[in-house]
């Protein structure tokens, strides 16, 4: 006996949501307790390398289970006619149309709902999953004030690639705020406020390294600048060690190197890392001295108010 898991991440135009992943390794772990031999066969555009319906043949397998998602459409008729010396059985799924012949095809289907059977949970709530880092991602688009020295396409696509392989919850943020769209903070207490959740901010923008930090969140920067600018100022001035600034020029393919994006990735998610930030105040101190230069350009309009003593020695 030997069964061959499958479901809408198996098929090359399906779709991978987490719940039908969770439910596809319910269905292993259930199986594997039971001590029954299982694969799962995975679409080689969401998993390369991994084991393809065109790879598992049918011969192999004596039972084949499909978890989770809606019984429907060709993908799944095929299942029936590739697989049809194989006792079939659903699980986990919805039926919209019990007649319909994707459903119809099963030996047995078990349904999380369907007409006139009692619901039942989705399979995906009884796996239970690691906590990872939520990492909040803050981009800043190309800046033209900086002309030449700009290297903001490189930089987000060097530093997305590689964050794209690391095992966290990344979360995108955007700084900019307007009220008339749902996906954007329409406040900054609502930017901060999904800031403070976050384990992790990384941020090719000033304001992402700020906000991360007043509000005592660890942040890895990258300066988009080559030879650094505004991020990594103010890096220096709240005295962030974990910021990558570009060469001016680079003396390999690369702008940034991965090995020092992995050391700050790490520092920042451990304790040290989380310390630091804690230690940082809630608030900075107002740019010192604006007092003294509003006091110094209100004494300077008083005296070309018309009508006044300067104004009259001026006129003569």
């Amino acid at each position: 006996m030997r069964v061959l898991v499958v479901g809408w991440p198996s098929f090359v135009r399906g779709e991978a949501t987490a719940g039908d992943v969770l439910a596809l390794e319910a269905v292993r772990r259930r199986l594997a307790e039971a001590g029954l031999p299982c694969d799962i066969a995975w679409s080689p555009v969401f998993r390369p390398g991994a084991l393809t319906l065109e790879q598992a043949r049918p011969e192999d397998y004596t039972h084949l289970v499909f978890a989770c998602g809606p019984l429907r459409g060709e993908q799944v008729e095929r299942l029936h006619r590739r697989y049809a010396r194989c006792r079939r059985v659903a699980v986990g799924v919805s039926v919209i149309d019990p007649g319909d012949p994707a459903a119809a095809g099963f030996h047995a289907v078990l349904p999380r709902d369907a007409p006139g059977v009692p619901a039942r949970c989705d399979l995906a709530a009884s796996v239970a999953t690691p906590e990872v880092p939520v990492v909040g991602v803050v981009l800043v688009r190309r800046q033209r004030e900086y002309g030449a020295r700009g290297r903001h396409e490189r930089v987000e696509r060097e530093l997305t690639g590689w964050l794209g392989r690391r095992e966290c919850a990344r979360l995108p943020l955007e700084t900019r705020l307007d009220p008339g769209d749902w996906r954007l903070a329409a406040t900054a207490a609502e930017l901060e406020s999904a800031v403070r959740r976050l384990d992790l901010v990384v941020t090719t923008r000033m304001h992402g390294l700020v906000l991360a930090l007043k509000n005592r969140v660890p942040a890895l920067a990258v300066d988009p600048v080559a030879g650094g600018a505004k991020v990594t100022a103010q890096a220096r001035a709240w005295s962030w060690p974990a910021v990558l600034t570009p060469p001016e020029h680079a003396a390999g393919p690369r702008l940034l190197d991965p090995a020092e994006l992995e050391r700050w990735w790490r520092w920042c998610l451990s304790q040290e890392g989380a310390a630091r930030a804690r230690a940082q105040p809630e608030t900075a101190p107002l740019a010192d001295g604006l007092l003294d230069a509003l006091d110094f350009a209100r004494t300077r309009y008083d005296r070309l108010k018309p009508g006044t003593r300067h104004e009259k020695r001026h006129a003569e």
